[in-house]
C-alpha cells in the first residue's frame, strides 16, 4: 500500500521533559495536505509482558498475575507481570529477568507472542508479549520502592474480570486475547528452551 497520503513529516522538535523514566517532546509536523500541526508525545524505552502458565495440582491451567497500585490512576490494578527494557538489553532476557524479579518464578520454556503499542496517540512505547511455562518458584527480587502481590487465577476467572471491568489494564486485556486464542488452538506459539 502507498501510505504517502497519511504520513506526517517532522519540521521541528522541542524537548519538554527529560525524567528518569519519561522523555517528552513537542514537535511541529507537516500534514499530508501541507498544513502544520503540533504533536506532543513521550519517548519510551519499550517493555515486556509475560503470560506465565502454571498448571495446578489437578492439571488445570492457571496464569500468574500481580496486583499493584498504579499512582497515575490511583488504583490497585490486576496485571500480567511486565517491565521496561534496560538500555541495550535483549528482549527475552528482559522478560526472564522481570518474571523472576517480580514473581520469583523461572521458566524452562518461552514463546514470543507478538508486540502491542498501548498508547499510539502520545507514546512510542511498545510491549513485547511473551508466554512462559515450566515454572519453578524461587525468591522475588523486587526493585526498591516496588510493592506488589503475586497470585494465580484460571483463564476463565481472568476473562470474567476483564468482562466485568475489574481488569482494565490495556496490556493485560491484550494478553487475555492472546491467551484465549492460544488455549483454543487458533494461534500457535513457537516454544523454545530458556537460554
Amino acid at each position: 500500500m502507498d501510505d504517502r497520503h497519511l504520513i506526517e513529516t517532522q519540521q521541528s522538535s522541542e524537548e519538554l521533559l527529560k525524567g528518569r523514566f519519561l522523555h517528552a517532546f513537542r514537535d511541529t509536523v507537516r500534514l499530508p495536505d501541507g498544513s502544520s500541526a503540533v504533536r506532543e508525545y513521550v519517548k519510551h524505552p519499550g517493555a515486556v509482558m509475560i503470560i506465565p502458565l502454571l498448571p495446578d495440582a489437578a492439571g488445570e491451567m492457571r496464569v500468574v498475575l500481580e496486583r499493584q497500585y498504579r499512582y497515575p490512576v490511583k488504583q490497585v490494578m490486576i496485571e500480567f507481570p511486565a517491565g521496561k527494557l534496560d538500555p541495550g538489553e535483549d528482549i527475552l532476557a528482559c522478560a526472564q529477568r522481570e518474571l523472576q524479579e517480580e514473581t520469583g518464578y523461572r521458566a524452562t520454556e518461552w514463546a514470543r507472542a507478538g508486540v502491542l503499542h498501548p498508547v499510539i496517540s502520545y507514546s512510542t512505547e511498545f510491549i513485547e508479549v511473551w508466554f512462559a511455562r515450566g515454572l519453578t518458584l524461587g525468591e522475588r527480587q523486587l526493585d526498591e520502592g516496588e510493592f506488589l502481590d503475586v497470585f494465580s487465577a484460571t483463564p476463565a476467572e481472568l476473562l470474567q474480570w476483564c468482562r466485568e471491568g475489574q481488569v482494565t489494564d490495556a496490556k493485560t486485556l491484550t494478553g487475555m486475547l492472546w491467551l484465549q486464542n492460544v488455549l483454543s488452538g487458533a494461534w500457535a506459539l513457537d516454544w523454545r528452551p530458556a537460554a
